[in-house]
């Protein structure tokens, strides 16, 4: 079952941590870059979660290549966040057959990507450190090649009696786009880097983006962020 298919019988779920995207402002600014963009500055397909149906590939669900500047030299980690801000806000509509998301609908935060505990000697994470390749159920929890990730929002989708019991997971690490095809809107995804005074972050087990964006609270040296929409044509 694509993933398309499984969200188009989907209710508007409450529990998808909406709120603030960033704790308060930061004192200095990181430069924060994405590899592979297309040329007209989009998200490689090779970082979708899903592809249409009628397309004939398979996602390859890689996370993106992510550069950013050092941080405060008091700098002893980072955490990565990533946001589509643009999601409607009733799931049901996406994909229904006959009906249009207009652009000016309401919308909500779904997070894509957790990572905390990146040490604060790393600057870069290549295409596919945090999530390579589509795994129905998600990846597993716990340590990442840097860091630690948490669980993105995949999770609230489909752990729901309406989704396939394959589907059900603990979506660990980074998944990527999957916009409904009904939707007037194209949507931007925001990568968020944050520079923090401490090496961890005390969260374990299965933490989502809002426990993270609490936890930084008062550790906050820098941050910087890089935008990019997608779309499946890869243009």
């Amino acid at each position: 079952m694509t993933f398309a298919r499984a969200l188009s019988g989907l209710l508007t779920i409450a529990m998808l941590g909406i709120g603030a995207t960033t704790p308060a402002s930061a004192q200095a600014k990181l430069s924060v870059s994405l590899e592979d963009l297309t040329p007209a500055g989009r998200l490689p397909v090779y970082t979708a979660f899903c592809m249409p149906k009628d397309s004939g590939q398979k996602p390859l669900d890689r996370s993106p290549g992510l550069d950013w500047s050092a941080g405060p030299v008091a700098t002893k980690s980072y955490v990565v966040i990533s946001i589509d801000p643009d999601v409607t806000t009733d799931l049901s509509l996406m994909n229904k057959p006959g009906v249009t998301i207009k652009a000016d609908s309401p919308r909500q935060n779904i997070y894509h990507w957790a990572l905390i505990n990146v040490p604060a000697d790393v600057h870069h994470l290549s295409p596919g450190d945090d999530g390579d390749g589509f795994t129905p159920g998600g990846k597993p929890l716990g340590a990442a090649k840097v860091g630690l990730h948490g669980v993105n929002d995949y999770w609230y989708l489909f752990n729901n009696p309406k989704a396939a019991a394959a589907m059900h997971g603990p979506y660990g690490g980074f998944d990527g786009p999957c916009p409904p095809s009904n939707d007037e809107r194209v949507h931007n995804y925001r990568f968020i880097v944050y520079a923090l005074d401490i090496p961890t972050l005390p969260l374990t087990g299965a933490f989502f983006a809002p426990a993270v964006l609490k936890a930084m609270q008062g550790h906050i040296l820098a941050e910087g962020e890089a935008d990019a929409m997608f779309t499946f044509d890869g243009k």
